[in-house]
C-alpha cells in the first residue's frame, strides 16, 4: 500500500499556509482532529477526576484514553506510561530518581550521539553522588556509533546507559539492542531517548531491550508533552521526591499536580490519526498502528531519497553529514564556504521552513567538528510531498549559485560582479537564530 498523500494532508490546516515544513524533527504540524479532542475535552464539562459527575468522568476517561493510547504505540503497558511536560523533564525526574541508588566507583554510561537531555540529567545526578561518567562515541565520518568505544564503556561497575534509538541532529540509529543486551548482562538499567526515532519507526520497547523509553507526541503530530514507559514493577522499585498527600500509585507517583487533560486527550487523538492511515479490517489500535506506521516509513525514505538525489547534483556545493546506513529521514548539511544560518535565510523569503542550528545536540555537534557554527537540518515529515521537496531543491540550488551567505574568501570563491570590500565585511558570523530544542 502506498500513501494517499494528498488525503493525509487535507487534515493539516497548517499546511493551507503554503508553507514547505521540513522542521518536523523539531516539532510536527498537527491534524485538526487533534486540536479537535484538545478544545472538546477543555470545553467539557470538565473537573478533576472522579466518578460522580459528567465533568469528573470526562477528566478520568482522558487519562485512561492516553495511558492506553501510548502503551498501543509503544508496546507497553497502560500502567507502566508516566506522563510529562516534556522528555526533558522526565530524563531529569527519573535521573534524581535512579541516582538514588547510585555511590562512588559507580559507573554512568552515555552517548555522544545524543541530545543533551540524554546527556547532562545523567551526568549531572553522577556528579551529585561521585559515580563515573563513561562514554560510547561515534565516527564523525559514518557517523555510526563505534562498536569498540560500547564494549569499552560498559563495565562491571555499569548503572546505567542511556542511548537515543535515533540522532535528532543526523537521524543514525544504534544498535539499541545489542547495547541494551551488553548491559544487561552487566545488570544495569537502559534508559532510551527515542524522542525522534517514534515519530519514524513502529516502536517495540521489549524489543528494543529498553528498560525506560521516552518520547514526545509533538514529534507524531500531537500536542506539546512528554511520555515514559517502563515495566510497572520497575516503577514500583522507584520512589520520587513527591507531596505527602499524593498518590504512590504507579504510575502516578511520578506525575506532579494536576494533569492536563486536554493534552492528553490530544495525544490520544494523534495516535488514533496515526493508526488510520492505512485502512484495515484489524480491530485493535496496536494492530492497526502497525501496517499505518510502516506505510508512513516507505513514504518518509522515498521523499528523502528524492532530496539526497537532489543534493548530490549539487555537487561540492553541499555536505551532507547524515550517512548511517540505518537511519531516520533526517538529513543534515553544511555549505563548504557558506553560512548555513543564511541557507536558512535564502529558505524562509521563499516559505520553506528548515532550521539552522546545533538542535540541543551539543556533543554531537561538536565531534563533527564543522567549520560553521550551525548546520541546516531537514526533516522529513508524513505530510512532506513532491513538491515539498522539488521547492527545497530548487531554493538551495539558487543559493548555492547566488552571492549569498559567504564565509570565506578566494579569489576562487568569489563570484563574478561580488564585492570584496561587502565580502570582508561578513567575515564574522552572523548571530544563529534561536533553534528548535530538537
Amino acid at each position: 500500500m502506498t500513501l494517499d498523500i494528498a488525503a493525509l494532508r487535507a487534515h493539516f490546516p497548517a499546511l493551507l499556509t503554503g508553507t514547505a515544513h521540513f522542521d518536523g524533527p523539531g516539532g510536527t504540524q498537527t491534524p485538526a482532529v487533534v486540536g479537535a479532542a484538545i478544545a472538546d475535552t477543555l470545553t467539557g464539562p470538565l473537573s478533576i477526576r472522579g466518578t460522580g459527575t459528567s465533568s469528573e468522568n470526562n477528566a478520568e476517561v482522558a487519562v485512561r484514553g492516553f495511558r492506553e493510547a501510548m502503551a498501543d504505540l509503544l508496546g507497553a503497558q497502560p500502567r507502566g506510561v508516566v506522563y510529562g511536560r516534556s522528555a526533558t523533564q522526565l530524563t531529569y525526574d527519573f535521573s534524581r530518581s535512579l541516582a538514588k541508588t547510585w555511590q562512588p566507583g559507580d559507573e554512568i554510561v552515555v552517548s555522544r550521539l545524543d541530545h543533551d537531555s540524554n546527556i547532562r540529567p545523567w551526568v549531572q545526578a553522577a556528579a551529585a553522588v561521585g559515580a563515573t561518567v563513561r562514554w560510547i562515541d561515534f565516527d564523525p565520518d559514518t557517523t555510526e556509533i563505534d562498536d569498540a568505544s560500547v564494549a569499552a564503556a560498559i563495565t562491571e561497575r555499569t548503572k546505567l546507559v542511556a542511548i537515543t534509538a535515533a540522532s535528532n541532529l543526523l537521524g543514525t540509529k544504534p544498535p539499541v539492542r545489542r547495547i541494551a543486551d551488553a548491559a544487561h548482562e552487566v545488570g544495569a538499567l537502559v534508559y532510551v531517548d527515542g524522542v525522534h526515532y517514534t515519530a519514524h519507526a513502529p516502536v517495540d520497547v521489549k524489543a528494543l531491550g529498553s528498560d525506560f523509553f521516552v518520547c514526545s507526541p509533538y514529534k507524531f503530530l500531537g500536542p506539546h508533552c512528554g511520555v515514559l514507559v517502563a515495566d510497572p514493577d520497575l516503577l514500583e522499585s522507584l520512589q520520587p521526591d513527591k507531596l505527602l498527600p499524593s498518590t504512590n500509585e504507579v504510575p502516578e507517583r511520578f506525575e506532579f499536580g494536576t494533569l492536563p487533560y486536554e493534552i492528553m486527550a490530544g495525544a490520544t487523538a494523534a495516535v488514533d490519526f496515526l493508526a488510520a492511515i492505512a485502512p484495515g479490517t484489524a480491530t485493535g489500535r496496536r494492530e492497526r498502528l502497525l501496517p499505518s506506521t510502516h506505510v508512513v516509513e516507505e513514504h518518509e525514505h522515498a521523499m528523502r531519497s528524492r532530496i539526497e538525489a537532489g543534493l548530490a547534483e549539487l555537487g561540492d556545493a553541499v555536505t551532507l553529514h547524515s550517512k548511517a546506513r540505518d537511519r531516520t529521514p533526517t538529513l543534515l548539511v553544511t555549505f563548504p564556504g557558506r553560512y548555513s544560518t543564511n541557507a536558512y535565510r535564502f529558505l524562509t523569503e521563499r516559505n520553506i521552513l528548515a532550521p539552522a542550528g546545533s538542535f540541543y545536540a551539543y556533543e554531537a555537534f561538536r565531534r563533527l567538528d564543522l567549520e560553521d557554527s550551525a548546520a541546516l537540518r531537514i526533516g522529513v515529515a508524513p505530510y512532506t510531498n513532491d513538491d515539498d521537496a522539488d521547492r527545497l531543491l530548487a531554493a538551495l540550488g539558487e543559493f548555492v549559485t547566488s552571492q549569498r551567505g559567504y564565509r570565506f574568501y578566494s579569489s576562487a570563491s568569489i563570484p563574478p560582479g561580488f564585492s570584496i570590500a561587502s565580502a570582508t565585511k561578513r567575515r564574522n558570523p552572523p548571530a544563529v537564530p534561536p533553534s528548535q530544542t530538537r
